[in-house]
Formats: structure tokens, C-alpha cells, sequence
């Protein structure tokens, strides 16, 4: 059988970094094969290579259905049949779903190239209800939720209009999706394999690997670690492989913690879909909020940090927050780490230096002038304690993998050591060694006496980290979990209600 893809010897090199180190992969038609490693391993890395985005260092082939791949030509990675959902999703935001999914592959045109345009809202429309949604295809897809650009980006990616597709290549495609609709994604990606495509499945979620994937490849540091079946292996030796180590085992602590005097008070703050929340976060306590997409959980952040409008009164050890000021919560000591880093947190082609010196660039001046020295000596400092990979302040963010743009932002806001720090989605697309750093990282900083607010739709991560659980459900605060009743199980079925778990 010839294979589907086949790649030799892939080896990347930027500004003398190694990113891939003599890859070699194969994958056959209809099989799921999962590639997974650190943020920075080089998985993103190769997946551009095969899109056309990067030139691989010379030795380096692949092969597609037989045909040999030339590189930095995205037209002949169309051609020869491979599909990419890239971890951004590729899609433009003020163009609307029948225009994003025209790019690349053009229009359904009438014999004088005019566009048919009912036909390709047809066309669109029933490529996303067989992905089981039901989108407005003239609005931007800039104002839909995540899961419908994601729904989006992968229905343009299996349009059979031109080359059939050979390989569909996921990029973290659920990172941004609530269960349901992740499960949604599983389904065809099973019927995209039963069809004999072969799928590339890149994820962090281990339980979407042992799920979907019959295969496993393992990246570490740029090298190629193992390909061997998902059949008879565990978790714990996915994460040693990933990793390169056993991680420390983190003991809950249910017992209940007298903490510091109260630094966050909330009272009555209402927004879009918030109404008339009030809460408190004390000094050395972690409280994370939980809900399903549209419950209000996402807008708190916002909220709190002075990002948008609101009604009610945000404290801070005592002192009102104005709204739509988050000038002012900084300089009061409230620092935000936002779900959506790209559109609200990176600057992508500044260095990392500028990203994490941006809110107090003064720190560093003396008589009008930058000590650059200093800040270099700061920043490298911040970077080698987050592990960022490469750790180099004068890299352009755009360099950086997912994850460890993250940790950047992470470092910015540490490093003011912040009274409040509020963390949306903290580990929303990290890798596994990542996340429990991060979590690590959350547990210092209330140590140190922050108060911590967490937002997450990964019920795990809050229990590891969380004191206490807000449960969120339409606008309202429901039901607050402590103690032993802090649990996974126990978080998902108070997200949608009691009762209706208890039926389902």
C-alpha cells in the first residue's frame, strides 16, 4: 500500500535554533495517527513544512500518495491532496463563511464569472449542517463563538471542489470546543478515515488520542522519540514519553484554610449576560468559575479587570475599580491573563523582551534612558523560570508555539506581582508539562499572598488548582463547591443543572 504521507530526514533550523531534528513519519491511507509533544517539540513546525509555510533545511522529503511534496508551495500541497485545520483556524474575520471558505479554492461561477452566490450559500450551509451546525453564513465569522469558526475552518478544509483530499491534518482543532461539539468532530474524523482518507490528529488532550487515534508519534525537542500503536498504553507512560520524565503528583488538600483578608469584593456587577453577581477572593486564595459557553463565565474576566462596561462595584483591598479602566486596575494591582492571547494579549512581532516589559516599561529607566541590560537580564530571568521555549528575549513572538506564547504572558503579568491576578483559559492549547507548570506557578502565587481568579471550561485543571468553584448558569451564580464536593464530576453536572444531569 502506498502511504499517504511520508516524510524523510524533516529538519528545520531558525536563527540557529533546531526545531526539527531529522523527522521521519509515515502514515497509511484511513489511519488516525495522533502527534503529540511539548509546545515547541517542532509540531507545529512540521505541519507547516507540509502546508507550504516553511522551507525544511536540504535532505529533507515527503511524499504524498507517492507524489513527491515540493516545499514552500501551499498550491502544490492543495494539489496532491492534503487539508490543513491550522491551530489559528486560518480564517479571516470580517469576512463572512461563504468567503472563508471560497479562499484557496475560489467560487462556483456562471459562464460569464459571475458567482452563484445562492449556490454557495447552499454549498455552505450543508457542508456545516453535516457537521451538525446551523451558522448564518453572512455574518463575519469574527462574531461567531469559537466552535463555529472551527466548524468553519474544517468544513472548507474537506470541500471535495478540485483535489479530493488524501490527508486531513488537525491542528488542535477542540482546543476552543465545549464537549459536544468535540464529540461532533470525533465522528468525522472516524468517517473521514472509514472513507480512506488518513487523518494527522495533533492534540494535547490525551483522552482525545487513546479515543481516536490508532497511532501515536511522539515529538520531543525538535527529535523524533517513537511511533507505536495506542493499544496497551496507559497515560502515565504517554505523559514519560512526552515529557521525558514522571511528573510530580499534585495531593489535594480539602481541608479548610483560614486565608487573608479579602482583596477581590464583587457586588451586584452585572454586563451582557452577567446579572447581579457578587463574590469575594481573599489574600492566598485561588476561586475558579466554571460554566458552560454562554452561562456568563466568559465575560467575568472582563469585568473584574475593567474591560468592558458593567453595573455594580468592583473592590479592590477596598477601593472601587471604574469600569472600562484597566489602566487603573493595573495600577492598582490587578493583572489579566485573557482567554484569547492573540486578539487581546501577544504583540506578534515584537520580541518577547517587549512583550513581557510592556505594562511597566519604567521599571528599568533611570534619567530618561533604558538600562538594557537590566531589563535583558529581568526578562531572561522570567523566561528561563516559565521554561519558554526558545528562551530568547529577542525572538519575535510569531516564533513562538501556542503554548509558550502563553507563558509569556504569564511572565508579563507575575512579574508585576499582582494583588489580583485573574487567569481566563490559562492553559487552553499548553501541552501537559506546560499546564503543570502553569498550575505550579498559580499555586506560588497565592503562596505569596495574591489573590487568584481562575476561569476554565477544563474541570480537572479547577480542581487542581481551585480553593472553591463558582458555578455560572444563565448570568447567575448557582452553586459554590468546596471541600470534598470540589470534584470533576461534581463541576460538570452543576454547570447544566442538577436535575438535567440526573435525567441525562
Amino acid at each position: 500500500m502506498t502511504a499517504a504521507l511520508q516524510v524523510r530526514n524533516a529538519t528545520k533550523i531558525f536563527g540557529g535554533q533546531v526545531a526539527l531534528n531529522q523527522v521521519s513519519i509515515e502514515v497509511q491511507p484511513g489511519e488516525v495517527r495522533a502527534l503529540v509533544g511539548q509546545n515547541g517539540c517542532g509540531k507545529s513546525t512540521l505541519i507547516k513544512i507540509l502546508a507550504g509555510f516553511h522551507r525544511p533545511e536540504p535532505g529533507t522529503e515527503a511524499f504524498v500518495g507517492g507524489e513527491p511534496l515540493p516545499f514552500e508551495d501551499a498550491v502544490a500541497s492543495e494539489a496532491l491532496g492534503l487539508r490543513f485545520v491550522h491551530q489559528d483556524l486560518g480564517l479571516v474575520a470580517t469576512m463572512d463563511a461563504v468567503d472563508n471558505m471560497a479562499i484557496g479554492q475560489g467560487y462556483d461561477t456562471g459562464r460569464i464569472k459571475n458567482i452563484r452566490w445562492r449556490r454557495e450559500r447552499a454549498a455552505a450551509k450543508e457542508a456545516l449542517a453535516a457537521l451538525g451546525y446551523d451558522i448564518n453564513t453572512k455574518v463575519p465569522v469574527g462574531l461567531l463563538g469559537m466552535s463555529e469558526r472551527t466548524a468553519v475552518a474544517i468544513a472548507r478544509a474537506m470541500s471535495t471542489r478540485g483535489t479530493p483530499p488524501k490527508m486531513l491534518i488537525l491542528d488542535e482543532p477542540t482546543a476552543n470546543l465545549p464537549g459536544a461539539e468535540a464529540q461532533r468532530l470525533y465522528k468525522l474524523v472516524r468517517r473521514v478515515a472509514d472513507s480512506g482518507v488518513a487523518v494527522l490528529f495533533v492534540s494535547h488532550h490525551f483522552d482525545e488520542v487513546f479515543e481516536m487515534a490508532e497511532s501515536v508519534t511522539v515529538l520531543r525537542d525538535g527529535n523524533h522519540i517513537i511511533t507505536r500503536p495506542v493499544e496497551g498504553l496507559t497515560e502515565e507512560d504517554l505523559i514519560e514519553l512526552v515529557v521525558g520524565r514522571k511528573l510530580d503528583e499534585h495531593v489535594r488538600n480539602d481541608e479548610a484554610v483560614d486565608h487573608g483578608a479579602a482583596v477581590l469584593e464583587a457586588k451586584n456587577i452585572t454586563g451582557a449576560r452577567v446579572s447581579d453577581l457578587s463574590f469575594t477572593v481573599h489574600a492566598g486564595e485561588v476561586v475558579g468559575v466554571a460554566g458552560i459557553t454562554g452561562s456568563g463565565r466568559e465575560e467575568i474576566a472582563a469585568l473584574v479587570f475593567g474591560g468592558h462596561g458593567r453595573g455594580g462595584v468592583v473592590e479592590i483591598d477596598g477601593q472601587a475599580l471604574p469600569p472600562s479602566r484597566p489602566d487603573i486596575s493595573i495600577d492598582r494591582g490587578v493583572a489579566l491573563v485573557p482567554a484569547e492571547r492573540h486578539a487581546n494579549a501577544s504583540l506578534m512581532m515584537q520580541t518577547l523582551r517587549e512583550n513581557i516589559t510592556i505594562v511597566d516599561p519604567g521599571k528599568h529607566m533611570s534619567l530618561g534612558f533604558m538600562r538594557r541590560s537590566n531589563e535583558r537580564a529581568d526578562v531572561q530571568g522570567w523566561l528561563d523560570r516559565l521554561d519558554v521555549r526558545p528562551a530568547n528575549g529577542e525572538f519575535t513572538m510569531s516564533q513562538l508555539s501556542g503554548g509558550n506564547q502563553q507563558k509569556v504572558i504569564v511572565a508579563r503579568w507575575l512579574r508585576q506581582e499582582p494583588k489580583l491576578l485573574i487567569l481566563d483559559e490559562p492553559t487552553q492549547g499548553v501541552d501537559v508539562g506546560a499546564k503543570a507548570d502553569i498550575h505550579r506557578l498559580v499555586d506560588e502565587a497565592a503562596a505569596q499572598g495574591a489573590a487568584v481568579l481562575v476561569m476554565s471550561t477544563d474541570h480537572e485543571e479547577l480542581v487542581r488548582v481551585s480553593d472553591r468553584v463558582l458555578i455560572m448558569r444563565r448570568g447567575k451564580l448557582a452553586e459554590v463547591l468546596t471541600g470534598s464536593a470540589l470534584t470533576n464530576d461534581a463541576i460538570t453536572a452543576a454547570t447544566i443543572g442538577r436535575d438535567q444531569a440526573a435525567a441525562s
